[in-house]
């Protein structure tokens, strides 16, 4: 890594030089941003996951700007147009857009009006009306009058040499580099419905006739916006007033008073609505779609962690149903490991005698199997089974479980490889009582995508949206561990240094060798080398073997606490066991150049509460009795529901109707929230106020503020 990077880095991030030199050493060596944020504070001073993940991108960002200025200077070198002043300048620029304003000139492009005017002779005459020595423009240009070069008169002479003015000024560094900031300070975007697509694009009504600043446009709106252009239904601009960007241009470009000067000021009048203007537009756009994404993407990863970190029952036996009407409900009971027991179907929401039928199957199926809870998807007929359940009077939890995705998984080669000969709607019965179970564990095997907890999901860059995705499992997989004897392939492949072929590796050697038996033992498995085992060891648990194993202290710690231990006159075991014999550690005995206060402090945590679950603790939830569905609605009700989703503009909450109910951001709260995602969480439990029922458009208004209708409106 050069070493001007951790310069940037460590001023655009605040942190201090050696903290991005180290970080960028660490990444070099194959550490993974989960390994480098856990194992090597004392190396990082402590740097978290977000920041850790910030240098490794913005690293990749300056070499992929060094490889294009390596490109840029041999291109240059190559046709004898390098010369010292320019070598700097390139040299100095820190932006991509600098370095393609400096190299813009020199590209080589199609042949343009300015090319073919080059090519006629009228570079001088260009340069000499550029000057603005108030010289005459006619006189000047009788001189490149010549026929046989394509340049009849005058008129065609000064036509061409204005040419060579628009494209020299709009390729200009510094005139683009001034207009730049006008469009990022000054820009609006404008947009208009296409002649004769209002009906078709109705859904696009609020943007037919809109003009707001570039930059308090939201990241949403962006993005609806830039949709309705694609679908044809709006035409949008995205400029600075004209006005004000010609003035900035002339005052930059045109010196003089002159004949000559009113050419350039044509020239440039035409260069920047042909040529500097469009250019300018095409990169707001980018910047624009750019910001949108991040923001898009911003918040699909935090619903994502929040629903992947959301709290799991547990192992425990269950019972859970994928509910329908006409199929029926597709029931399977698993035990406390998630294993299928046993499957059928049953009609709790048919004909009353098969109702009957089916309370008799539940009820044997609990006690035959000692059920604990009861699972049940949300999608059609959930509410509907749940009440059924629950009407059985069984004693146990009934839990409604989120079933976005489970079809996804039910038809995946994941599914087919698990189940290979259960039907579809079975698996995805297995599904649910598994996400109840563990979440995380469930949800890593299918794509992030399919969960429904994006905003313009399919609008972003989808090679940028899935990294952050990856990332977010990933760091949501190694914050809670993964037990080595029990985890599946897709779990083990978010383990940090590991991937889906070790990931194969261990489950081979697993189901060759039988369980492990100490982490030790992964130095076995067939290519899991010293830095893979160095990088996954300390996120995987393994219960019933060495105490330190079912932690999340690294085993290259192992001989410190052993030290530890042996100076407070106990074992390993007692030491995790008795918080007196922990409490007579002295923690500073151990500070070394590689093991400082951080390092220390999380191995004295890790004793205290050996392999703890950062997720919270489960509590059943459940929706208000007597409303099923939209039709029980009234303004002025007061509801239990469920974040299902968090957006810019507020988040949706499922009520127990079988749509959600949206919070406006005004509504999140009774003072001003600028980010909702700092109010609401997927998954948490709210308790709303329904401010108004759209039957027509199926929509619902909620709120979460304390008396958002008023005591005399409410009923």
């Amino acid at each position: 890594m050069p070493d001007t990077y951790a310069g940037i880095l460590a001023r655009e991030l605040s942190i201090k030089d050696a903290q991005a030199a180290a970080v960028a050493r660490l990444l070099a060596d194959g550490a993974t941003v989960p390994f480098i944020a856990r194992y090597r504070k004392e190396a990082t001073g402590s740097l978290d996951e977000v920041v850790v993940a910030t240098i490794r991108d913005r690293l990749q960002q300056l070499a992929e700007l060094d490889k294009r200025r390596q490109a840029i200077l041999a291109s240059l070198s190559e046709r004898d147009l390098l010369t010292e002043p320019l070598a700097r300048a390139i040299a100095g620029a820190t932006e991509l857009a600098r370095l393609e304003d400096l190299y813009l000139p020199y590209r080589p492009k199609r042949r343009t009006r300015a090319a073919m005017a080059r090519e006629r002779g009228l570079e001088p005459l260009a340069q000499a009306l550029l000057r603005q020595r108030g010289l005459s423009p006619p006189t000047e240009a009788k001189r490149f009058v010549d026929a046989q070069k394509g340049v009849a008169d005058v008129a065609a002479a000064l036509a061409g040499a204005r040419d060579i003015i628009a494209e020299t000024v709009a390729e200009d560094a510094r005139v683009r580099g001034t207009l730049r900031e006008l469009f990022q300070r000054k820009g609006r975007v404008t947009s208009r419905v296409v002649k004769g697509k209002e009906a078709e694009g109705a859904n696009f009504r609020d943007f037919f006739d809109w003009d707001e600043a570039v930059r308090s446009l939201a990241g949403h709106r962006a993005l609806a916006l830039f949709r309705g252009e694609r679908e044809g239904v709006l035409s949008l601009a995205l400029r600075p007033p004209e006005p004000e960007a010609l003035a900035l241009l002339t005052r930059l470009t045109v010196t003089g008073r002159g004949e000559d000067s009113r050419e350039v000021a044509a020239a440039v009048e035409d260069g920047y609505k042909r040529l500097l203007g469009p250019s300018l537009e095409t990169e707001l756009r980018a910047a624009v779609k750019a910001r949108a994404d991040s923001e898009a993407i911003g918040v699909f990863t935090a619903n994502l962690r929040n629903l992947l970190l959301a709290a799991p029952l547990g192992q425990s036996r269950v019972l859970a149903l994928d509910p329908g009407f006409r199929t029926g409900a597709k029931l399977a009971v698993l035990d406390a490991q998630g294993a299928l027991l046993h499957h059928t179907t049953i009609f709790p929401t048919g004909s009353p005698r098969q109702a009957e039928a089916a309370g008799v199957v539940m009820r044997e199926l609990c006690a035959a199997y000692g059920v604990q809870a009861v699972a049940v998807g949300n999608g059609t007929a959930g509410r509907e089974t749940e009440r059924f359940v629950r009407g059985l009077g069984l004693g146990l939890p009934v839990i409604l479980v989120n079933e976005a995705g489970a079809s996804i998984y039910s038809a995946s080669d994941v599914a087919r490889r698990e189940f290979p000969d259960l039907d579809l709607t079975v698996r995805g019965a297995v599904s649910i009582g598994r996400r109840l179970m563990d979440p995380l564990a469930e949800l890593v095997k299918i794509d992030p995508k399919s969960i429904g907890v994006g905003q313009y999901q399919h609008d972003v860059d989808q090679t940028a949206l899935k990294q952050a995705l990856d990332a977010v499992v990933a760091s949501c997989v190694n914050a809670v561990g993964v037990d080595l004897n029990t985890a599946s392939l897709e779990l083990l492949s978010y383990v940090s240094g590991l991937g889906p072929a070790l990931a194969a590796n261990i489950l081979a050697h697993r189901a060759e060798q039988g369980p492990f038996r100490s982490r030790a033992e992964l130095r076995k498995v067939k290519r899991l080398g010293p830095k893979a085992f160095e990088q996954a060891a300390g996120f995987l648990r393994l219960r019933g073997g060495p105490v330190l194993d079912a932690t999340a202290v690294h085993p290259e710690r192992y001989a410190l606490v052993s030290r530890m231990a042996r100076d407070v006159g106990c074992q390993v075991a007692d030491l995790v066991a008795d918080a007196a014999l922990r409490a007579r550690v002295e923690v500073a005995r151990y500070v070394a150049e590689d093991v400082g206060a951080a390092t220390l402090g999380d191995i004295m945590e890790e004793l205290a509460r050996p392999g703890r679950d950062p997720r919270p603790g489960f509590s059943a939830f459940s929706f208000a009795e007597g409303v099923k569905d939209m039709a029980d609605l009234r303004p002025g009700m007061r509801l239990p529901g469920l974040v299902t989703n968090v957006a810019t503009f507020g988040a949706f909450v499922d009520i127990g109707v079988h749509r959600d109910g949206l919070i406006h951001v005004s509504h999140l709260a009774d003072a001003y929230v600028a980010d909702p995602a700092r109010v609401v969480a997927v998954g948490q439990e709210v308790l709303v106020t329904v401010l108004d029922v759209d039957r027509e458009r199926g929509r619902i208004s909620l709120s979460l503020k304390r008396d958002p209708l008023g005591e005399g409106e409410r009923g």
